[in-house]
């Protein structure tokens, strides 16, 4: 009978090398497999990683090569340097694997940059470092003299633990002639040895019988055990208690409160009195752990919840009830209850972020990838299925993986970081039990910045009014610009627009600092030479590949008093305003003795021209109109009057400081005849300079016309094609008849402004919306806001 066993055992010992060999073979061809044995030291070679993966040593600590743990305690580390996998702590198969058969670590390895993730599996080899226990040194049986032969009786099984090959895998019985050993395999419990009765036992022959049994394992050499079995020879009661059934099957939900009932089990004796009596115990192998999960009611046989029965930990239970009489010597019986688990959704998802990237450049396309999560639910069947999503409303989603439970977070469509420079992502895991359980994780994802902006000024294009004169080297006007970007792209830089082609010469006389934007004249401004001009500035960020903006600057220079009078007529041949006029006695009253007439370079008041008599001999005799310059007699000369009269006219322009010139006219009295001979020389003279005058200042007329409606036409075409409505609006108004002056009126907002001035020469322009030396005049008519100008003194 040994001998069948020893062989039986050695074909299941080669059916189950056979079978790792298969599976070894089979998990080799999917991934990358090692194998090494239990109670090694710590820092044991178990195989070279990164050689067996393809992976280049010098880049593992660059791609950040690790072991993804999850909630478990490492029992392996890496050499970043040599790629080598060390055992990091002494490994004990009883303790992580318990008595599972295979016990096969699975290891889980993330690269980055790019992503990578390898299995790596690692089986611990059992060694036979354990020896087969039994609870007790000795164990006692008490069996009626009427047993029958054929009767059996379990014995207390050793325990190892050792599994597999090393696990107890025989017993031996010393030898007699009245029992003998039978072995019941219970699978994942093992075998248990059963005492068989072969012989009627005759009580008065012998009372007692002293048995030895050996538990064996199957190490080479094999350790054993052993027990003594005291067997007490009893007296009558010869019949067993029976169970009503032949199996017991019941069907418990996880979670059920304690004391709920899940079965009970019934046995009948056929004897009388005490030995009919049936209780109920457990059997003597039902382990310490089953006991704290259940009760048995020793009266009842009525099998209870003890503690917390959890699916996830065991899903089936099979448990033995022993059924004894209550005769001097008990009779019992032995029956196996089977309790299945039934699985409730108790557990809620777990979501582990397996690899993430906390930054993503705005200008990623749609599709990458920023962060890879799994997802595991313990429950089984629907309760541990479980779907994945985005709670909130991001633009970004979530694509299974070709691993079970495995999600990319990738990007659904463009980023814009002045819009939305972080997104916080809810991702819910939610399982497929009723009612459902959830859990969910948050992660931040910011939005790193691109030069995707260019520099936008406050306003375009810009218009300032410069007054003449101004300090060379002085700050005039400033440009601002701003961009959206952050740090280097958004720092800007400000330059002059030199355009070669059209380079205009009043540029090289500004210049502009870089990083404020204000721009200082080295020269002054002279009205009289330049009244208007326009220039670009271009603001420029600092970004790798930067982005610019122009922007036109137009400049209106305004005058000031800078320019005094000039007389025109009269003037002497050495060039100074001096004149001679004969006048005969005998004219009348209001008899126009000169007209002088002046010019002022400026405009508005500033060239605005009062004439008035300065010296006079007699006030009685000559008077002078203030606007027009002419000077005519107040009265008829008498004898007494003197023959000859100095006049002193002074001319002065109407500025804050006016400027003025000065002429002086002699008057001579002639006797009429005297008069007339030189009034007729003098009239030819006059009548060829005054035609020379008259034609010249038609011209002049005609030029400063025809100049006026072409500045007028361009500044409305201007104002047309703003965007903001700056213009001013230009109202006719007749020219002022003075000496060579004119006026114009114009409206900004609600204020009108006239400009008085003289008549400009040819090739001079008006300039539009100039406010310096004018006349307000309240106007009504119009509500819309005034437009603000910057003006730099």
């Amino acid at each position: 009978m040994e001998q069948r066993g020893c062989v039986a055992a050695r074909l299941r010992q080669w059916r189950w090398l056979v079978c790792m060999h298969l599976l070894l073979w089979t998990v080799a061809s999917a991934q990358i497999r090692y194998s090494i044995s239990e109670e090694v030291k710590e820092g044991t070679v178990v195989g070279n990683i990164a050689k067996d993966l393809g992976i280049d040593t010098k880049t593992l600590k660059h791609r950040a090569f690790r072991i993804v743990t999850g909630s478990t305690d490492s029992l392996f580390r890496v050499n970043l340097d040599d790629g080598i996998l060390y055992v990091d702590r002494q490994l004990d198969r009883e303790e992580i694997c318990g008595q599972i058969s295979a016990c096969v670590i699975n290891l889980k390895t993330v690269l980055e940059t790019p992503l990578e993730i390898h299995y790596v599996s690692v089986e611990i080899l059992d060694l036979n470092d354990h020896s087969p226990t039994f609870p007790e040194k000795e164990t006692r049986l008490e069996i009626f003299e009427s047993a029958l032969p054929g009767a059996r009786f379990q014995l207390q099984a050793a325990h190892d633990l050792d599994s597999g090959v090393h696990s107890i895998k025989q017993y031996k019985l010393s030898s007699n002639e009245h029992f003998r050993l039978e072995v019941n395999d219970r699978g994942e419990d093992g075998i248990i040895p059963i005492l068989h009765l072969q012989k009627q036992l005759d009580r008065e022959t012998m009372e007692s019988h002293k048995l030895l049994l050996t538990a064996m394992d199957g190490g080479k050499p094999p350790r054993s055990a052993a027990i003594d079995i005291l067997v007490d020879v009893l007296d009558v009661n010869d019949n067993l208690p029976v169970f009503t059934r032949d199996s017991y099957t019941a069907v418990l939900k996880e979670n059920s409160p304690i004391g709920t009932a899940v079965l009970q089990v019934n046995a009948t004796d056929l004897d009388l009195g005490l030995n009919g009596e049936v209780v109920y115990a457990y059997g003597s192998n039902v382990k310490e752990k089953i006991r704290n999960l259940f009760d048995v009611d020793i009266n009842t046989g009525e099998i209870v919840v003890k503690g917390v029965i959890d699916y996830e930990e065991k899903d089936r239970y099979q448990i033995d009830i022993k059924a004894s009489d209550k005769g001097t010597v008990p009779l019992t019986t032995d029956k196996s209850v089977i309790i299945k688990i039934v699985d409730l959704n108790d557990n809620a998802p777990e979501i582990e972020l397996t690899s993430f990237s906390s930054a993503i450049p705005e200008d990623s396309r749609t599709g990458t990838t920023v962060a890879l999560i799994s997802v595991n639910d313990r429950d089984s069947g629907v309760n541990g299925k479980v779907i994945c999503s985005i709670k909130n409303k991001v633009p970004f989603e979530l694509i299974t993986s070709l691993q079970d439970n495995m999600y990319s977070v990738v990007t659904k469509s463009l980023l814009d970081r002045e819009r939305e420079s972080h997104y916080d992502i809810a991702i819910l895991a939610k399982d497929g039990g009723d009612p459902s359980l959830s859990s969910e994780k948050n992660i931040r994802i910011d939005v790193s910045d691109v030069n995707d902006n260019s520099p936008d000024f406050l306003v375009s294009p810009y218009t300032f009014y410069v007054p003449e004169n101004n300090n060379p080297g002085a700050l005039v006007f400033s440009v601002r610009a701003s961009d959206r970007d952050l740090g280097d792209n958004a720092l800007i830089s400000y330059s002059i627009f030199k355009d070669e082609v059209q380079h205009n010469k009043l540029t090289s006389t500004l210049n502009i600092i870089p990083e404020s934007g204000d721009i200082f004249a080295l020269r002054s401004f002279d009205f009289e030479s330049v009244k208007t001009f326009r220039f670009q500035v271009i603001a420029r960020d600092s970004g790798s590949h930067s982005l610019s903006k122009n922007v036109t600057v137009n400049v209106f220079v305004l005058d000031k008093n800078d320019n005094p009078p000039v007389i025109l007529h009269p003037l002497s041949s050495n060039g100074s305003a001096e004149g001679v006029e004969e006048v005969p006695r005998n004219v009348p009253a209001g008899h126009l003795v000169i007209k002088v007439r002046a010019y002022d370079a400026d405009i508005g008041y500033n060239g605005w021209l009062l004439f008035s008599l300065q010296e006079v001999s007699d006030h009685s005799l000559f008077g002078l109109d203030r606007y027009t310059g002419r000077i005519r007699t107040l009265r008829s000369f008498t004898e007494t009057d003197e023959a000859q009269h100095k006049l002193v006219i002074l001319v002065k322009d109407n500025g804050n400081v006016s400027l003025s010139a000065t002429a002086t006219v002699v008057v001579k009295l002639v006797e009429p005849k005297e008069a007339i001979s030189a009034s007729d020389v003098k009239s030819a003279a006059t009548d060829i300079g005054d035609s020379g005058v008259t034609f010249y200042l038609m011209i002049t007329l005609a030029s400063v016309s025809t100049l006026f409606l072409i500045s007028i036409i361009v500044l409305i075409a201007m104002q047309c094609s703003k965007t903001t409505d700056v213009s001013s609006k230009y109202l006719p108004e007749t020219n002022y008849d003075g000496t060579l002056c004119h006026s114009i009126q114009y409206r900004s907002g609600e204020k009108r402004y006239m400009l008085v001035g003289p008549r400009m020469s040819i090739g001079s322009t008006i300039v539009p919306g100039s406010n310096g030396n004018t006349l307000v005049v309240p106007d009504r008519r119009s509500t819309s806001a005034e437009v603000r100008n910057n003006i730099y003194v």
